[in-house]
């Protein structure tokens, strides 16, 4: 099929980074056995059901099993035997601290070194993010595991790290059609197997999947070598950069408001410098999702461990959670007292295209709302059934439109920007409400359309309703010819 080696891995866990490697790599043509301890979970994925919402996934998976081919266990012993790459891919929740835990990883690191024998050499993959150091920890562990099972044959791994870039609801194609492959190793065989994994991505050899076609003009791919530490640090700065670029534009937005600016403009103006670039530049309500709170929390534990203050970490922690209680101001402002009102939410994810809840905006923004007397409805068009299940106690009502959602409610809250949303008819909404106040927690509203359609409307980092800019045309200007840009 390609001009590269088949080989056979292994993925542990089928958690969203194991469940999208694996497919991803049984794709390319790779032969994959996912393993997991859930049996429930494996019996689901065998069934060819996914239990997350990704899109396209379950398309992928089935493309899987036809190319390379794709299975999912319980048995970890038998699946490292048969593999030449083994990835870790469990979770590192944070502690208490905010330090990762990581028993998952080191049970994973034993169980591996307990069924590894010396028929070949091996490679060991840290997936998942794990602070720095830990490529050390897992090669002591495999070697622990394999002496405490008593093998006689002397074994050969070399410990990778190769961080996942994934984006919750577009992750296929941060896997197939990356910025780039980052591989941390401190030997020549960890580099050559791995570049040899992925090969096809480097090169842009595969067929693209019909649903996702190539970027145009995509024909290559970096594939960049670094020591091992350098590989964990990779993944832990890039996404507390991107954080920070979140937060501060939060930050522009809460002054944008105080001075009379428009941060959207704002945005548009500062993100169309080449040095800045205008993705993750957008007010609202703050992040969330599993990644960026729990890597700065861990990023902050490992520097202190070294004497170090990481004063811009914390103030980005600081300022996101600060975010969550602007829509609760907000609110305040428009109807003075919560208790006893209604207040629809729109969307419970924490992004878009995605079921998953966890650190969501949302939930925050729920829970202040029921202390403060509130009562609180909701419509998601995927979330709903996630937020039932794993918050059995949050005492909100679910709906199952944003019509529904709108009946008899003093406000509505844009927490989530799915794309339905973008389409609704805001005079219909409001013409079902007790009260027309919308808070724009993401600004995806034309703020004169939700004014037009009688709604007390407000966004994020917008002052009050103001007077339209003077007009203007192209050909008043000295030079006509330029483009115009409208922010």
């Amino acid at each position: 099929m390609y001009d590269y080696h088949v080989m056979r891995v292994t993925v542990i866990g089928t958690g969203y980074v194991g469940l999208v490697t694996g497919a991803c790599l049984a794709y390319l043509g790779h032969r994959v056995t996912c393993v997991d301890s859930d049996p429930d979970k494996v019996a689901t994925l065998s069934a060819g059901r996914v239990p997350i919402f990704e899109p396209h996934l379950e398309e992928l998976l089935a493309l899987a099993r036809k190319r390379g081919g794709i299975d999912f266990a319980g048995d970890l012993a038998a699946a490292v035997r048969e593999s030449d790459i083994i990835f870790i891919a469990v979770g590192t929740p944070s502690s208490a601290d905010g330090s990762p835990d990581l028993q998952y990883l080191e049970a994973a690191a034993r169980g591996i070194g307990a069924a590894m024998d010396g028929s070949r050499t091996r490679v060991v993959v840290n997936k998942s993010t794990v602070p720095v150091g830990s490529g050390n920890l897992v090669e002591t562990l495999v070697r622990d595991g394999n002496l405490a099972a008593g093998s006689s044959q002397p074994i050969r791994f070399s410990v990778v790290s190769n961080p996942e870039f994934l984006q919750e609801g577009s992750a296929i194609a941060n896997s197939l059609y990356p910025d780039r492959i980052v591989v941390g190793a401190e030997n020549a065989d960890g580099f050559a197997l791995m570049e040899n994994l992925y090969r096809p991505i480097i090169d842009q050899s595969f067929p693209p999947p019909p649903f996702l076609p190539r970027p145009e003009g995509m024909n290559s791919v970096p594939f960049l070598a670094t020591t091992l530490t350098s590989a964990e640090m990779i993944k832990y700065a890039a996404n507390a950069f991107l954080a920070m670029k979140i937060s501060f534009a939060n930050e522009m937005a809460n002054i944008c408001e105080r001075v009379g600016a428009q941060i959207t403009q704002v945005c548009r103006g500062i993100g169309l410098d080449n040095r800045i670039g205008p993705r993750f530049l957008n007010a609202g309500v703050g992040w969330g999702g599993s990644c960026f709170g729990k890597d700065l929390q861990a990023l902050t534990h490992t520097a202190s461990e070294y004497g170090y203050q990481p004063l811009l970490l914390q103030a980005t922690q600081e300022v996101n959670r600060n975010q969550r209680q602007v829509v609760i101001q907000k609110l305040q402002e428009k109807l003075f007292v919560l208790k006893g009102r209604t207040i629809g939410l729109l969307g419970l994810s924490f992004k878009p295209d995605t079921d998953d809840l966890r650190d969501a905006p949302s939930l925050t923004i729920a829970a202040r709302l029921l202390e403060m007397g509130a009562r609180v409805k909701a419509y998601d068009p995927v979330a709903m059934k996630a937020c039932r299940q794993q918050y059995p106690d949050l005492r909100i009502r679910y709906c199952q439109s944003a019509a529904e959602l709108a009946d008899n409610a003093d406000a509505l809250v844009l927490v989530t920007e799915w794309e339905e949303f973008r389409t609704l008819d805001l005079a219909s909404l409001g013409s079902r409400m007790a009260n027309r106040v919308l808070i724009d927690g993401r600004n995806l509203f034309p703020a004169a359309a939700a004014r037009q359609a009688g709604f007390d409307y407000s966004g994020i980092g917008a002052s009050p309703a103001r007077k339209p800019s003077p007009a203007w045309h192209p050909a008043s200007a000295p030079n006509p010819a330029r483009s115009l840009i409208v922010a």
